[in-house]
């Protein structure tokens, strides 16, 4: 019993054909290796790797998270914990129902970066005893607009220091 798709030659037989697919557009972009010098082709495999290889950049997370009201030192205490297991938290503001966190994060892209921050608070919930809040606000932008809000005098209100402070 031969096993093969219905219509399907038979290895080895003459009937098989081959078919060709057509090149890229950016095919003529690409030179014969043949034809280049052991030198600059070092250089073409070196921008490969450099290519390959994403570069992370830094993101400034803001999170604002609320919910039921809870005791204002065990907020406290929460996000003081949460400080100490993600030690890139700059800073953290709280009321009795709702807290806004700022660090920063290293990622590939935005996205990246938006859903590291998304989990940040349920993964942590249970280690810091965070409050059962939801996440009502995020804002992820790069390094570069981060600090020129800052030079124009239009972005986030100005942090207390270092910390978790209280609004």
């Amino acid at each position: 019993m031969r096993r093969a798709r219905p219509g399907a030659h038979p290895r080895g037989t003459a009937e098989r054909a081959l078919t060709s697919v057509e090149a890229g557009a950016d095919f003529d972009d690409f030179d014969d290796i043949d034809d280049m010098d052991e030198e600059s082709a070092e250089d073409t495999g070196a921008r490969d790797r450099e290519a390959a290889v994403e570069v992370s950049k830094l993101w400034h997370i803001t999170l604002s998270v609320s919910g039921r009201a809870a005791p204002l030192k065990e907020v406290r205490r929460a996000l003081e914990q949460l400080a100490h297991d993600h030690p890139f938290l700059l800073t953290s503001r709280y009321a009795h129902d709702h807290a806004e966190i700022r660090y920063w994060e290293e990622a590939r892209d935005l996205h990246d970066a938006a859903a590291v921050a998304l989990r940040l608070w349920g993964e942590h919930r249970l280690s810091a005893q965070l409050p059962p809040w939801e996440i009502v606000g995020l804002e992820v932008i790069d390094r570069e607009t981060y600090h020129q809000r800052i030079a124009e005098g239009y972005g986030p209100p100005p942090a207390a220091p270092v910390g978790v402070h209280p609004y």
